[in-house]
């Protein structure tokens, strides 16, 4: 059973917390303690109905009282696959933070209020979405019931979006109108919205095809762990364990080790122990080499007729998320997957999104994120309090 990774973004009162609620209620992913819980604490409401917001409020106080995580995650199964919400912030000074769950997504659900359109918040969430490249957009029209269910309505809305998809690139768009609230088009397909042909949002969720996300063409492999057992049977053992990137890998193959530039081939593949006869994205996997070479955690091993970038100073965006203020000459921690290398700002251009170039220390081996988003994205730690203050989009 595969994982979907998705994201609820928009304004403020626009219903993620409903929908979310919505979504567990309705697929049965409650449970019965968490179930007395909602209905004890509703009980008494004029329509005799629970309050579904409930179920991810409590995070969102603990946000209120200045906890530094700022998006709130939820987990749920259904018989066709496994999910993992991230609940972003609403509110305009937290836009920023939505890339911490967005990072990650395959898929970004932007929630529109049928009664408001297209907003400025709606802009921002799209923005971010196009930036991090995430493959799948839902645009969920919610509050149907409160335009009363007007196809009208719902046409114009993706009319406006359109055009804002248009402009931002994002080409996987689909639109389903929806009210969190009285559950249409939430789990089941609505009596009041007949004129909608599509999918309910979890039959849409349950389908969504995630296979095409995973890129299979450039090899790219960072070390994490260098393995050398040195007992009897195994004496001159030394394998490489790590995440593959992306690409496939096979025995025989010719690779590169970067940043050194030492051709060499592969010896084996393994994986649990076992060799095996090729290893792909995202299986974990150590690699044996023919040659004997000196590499540490960070360094990459890519495919010799498919390279990567080297360089130590790289054009990047930057979500700022410090409370300190990003200025040229600042010295950080640049954490690029398992590489963790010093940096420094050479310089700044702020907007609503920051373009910086940064100099590191030893040379990096990625590629730009619109290329390959898994080796073009990083983060930068500051070197005394040790927490994270951007996340980083590597342009060039």
């Amino acid at each position: 059973m595969d994982l979907l990774r998705f994201i609820t973004a928009g304004s403020v009162d626009d219903g993620k917390s409903t929908l979310i609620g919505r979504l567990l209620y309705d697929s049965k992913n409650i449970l019965i303690d968490q179930l007395e819980a909602l209905e004890k604490s509703t009980k008494g409401r004029d329509d005799g109905s629970v309050d579904l917001a409930l179920l991810t409020d409590g995070l969102r106080a603990e946000r209120e009282q200045g906890i530094t995580i700022d998006v709130a995650y939820r987990y749920f199964t259904t018989p066709k696959r496994k999910f993992i919400i991230a609940d972003a912030p609403g509110h305009v000074q937290y836009t920023r933070n939505m890339i911490t769950g967005a990072s990650n997504a395959s898929l970004i659900i932007v929630l529109v209020d049928a009664r408001q359109g297209v907003v400025e918040q709606t802009r921002r969430h799209s923005i971010i979405a196009s930036l991090l490249k995430i493959p799948h957009v839902v645009v969920a029209i919610n509050k149907m019931d409160l335009v009363e269910y007007s196809q009208d309505v719902f046409n114009n809305i993706v009319i406006d979006y359109s055009e804002v998809a248009k402009q931002l690139g994002l080409e996987d768009v689909t639109y389903i109108p929806i009210s969190a609230l009285d559950g249409d088009n939430i789990v089941d397909k609505s009596e009041n919205i007949k004129w909608y042909n599509g999918k309910p949002l979890l039959e849409f969720l349950e389908d969504v095809k995630l296979d095409s996300d995973i890129n299979l063409t450039d090899a790219r492999f960072q070390v994490q762990f260098v393995i050398r057992p040195q007992t009897e049977d195994l004496h001159d053992y030394r394998g490489y364990a790590g995440k593959i990137i992306s690409g496939v890998y096979r025995k025989g193959d010719k690779v590169k080790v970067l940043p050194q530039d030492i051709d060499t081939t592969i010896a084996s593949v393994e994986i649990g122990g076992k060799e095996v006869e090729e290893v792909f994205a995202p299986q974990s996997a150590v690699i044996q080499l023919a040659d004997d070479i000196d590499i540490s955690r960070g360094d990459s091993i890519v495919k010799a007729e498919n390279l990567p970038q080297i360089n130590n100073e790289l054009e990047v965006l930057l979500c700022w998320m410090d409370d300190k203020p990003l200025m040229t000459g600042n010295k950080y921690l640049l954490q690029h997957n398992s590489r963790l290398v010093r940096a420094v700002i050479r310089n700044v251009e702020l907007n609503e999104v920051v373009k910086a170039t940064i100099k590191t220390a030893s040379p990096l081996v990625y590629d730009s994120y619109e290329k390959l988003n898994v080796n073009g994205s990083a983060i930068l730690i500051d070197e005394t309090s040790n927490s994270t203050v951007a996340a980083v989009l590597i342009k060039q």
